[in-house]
């Protein structure tokens, strides 16, 4: 049995239940269980790897990590946001990197975001997480700091 995976918060802001989120997708738990984030607007906001590992994929608006060797953890930065096209986002890591959980991988600015009408809302994903192997470790409508605990992934 793999030790508890401690997923750090990848931005500052609001946690919210996963339920939500206002896309089907992530509210529904399709891709795996998690927390969202709705970030801060102060500025240009550095997105952070919430663990340790290996960049398997890694888009402008969305990365995952694999820690491990076996579990996935999926950032999305905001909703619909795959439609800008990269777009006010800057990478500062390549797929098939290697990560410490704090270290910068992309930079972009939620409400910038949000004047363009998508919600900036950042889901945190255990991909493939079997129902009840997290754990939030911040109640919703709290809020967090980059960096620190967000969620344990038995």
């Amino acid at each position: 049995m793999p030790l508890p995976l401690i997923v750090l918060a990848p931005v500052t802001g609001t946690v919210q239940a996963m339920a939500d989120v206002p896309d089907p997708v992530f509210a529904g738990e399709i891709v795996g269980p998690g927390l969202a984030i709705d970030p801060s607007r102060e500025g240009v906001v550095e997105a952070i790897a919430p663990v340790a590992g290996k960049i398997l994929k890694l888009h402008p608006h969305a990365f995952v990590i694999v820690a491990d060797g076996t579990r996935g953890v999926l950032v999305h930065l905001g909703l619909d946001t795959v439609q800008l096209d990269g777009a006010g986002f800057t990478l500062h890591v390549a797929e098939g990197d290697t990560v410490a959980a704090g270290d910068v991988v992309v930079s972009w600015n939620p409400a910038e975001i949000e004047s363009g009408g998508r919600s900036p809302v950042c889901p945190i994903v255990a991909l493939e997480g079997k129902p009840g192997s997290v754990v939030g470790l911040v109640e919703p409508g709290a809020d967090v700091r980059a960096g620190e605990p967000l969620l344990e992934w038995a």
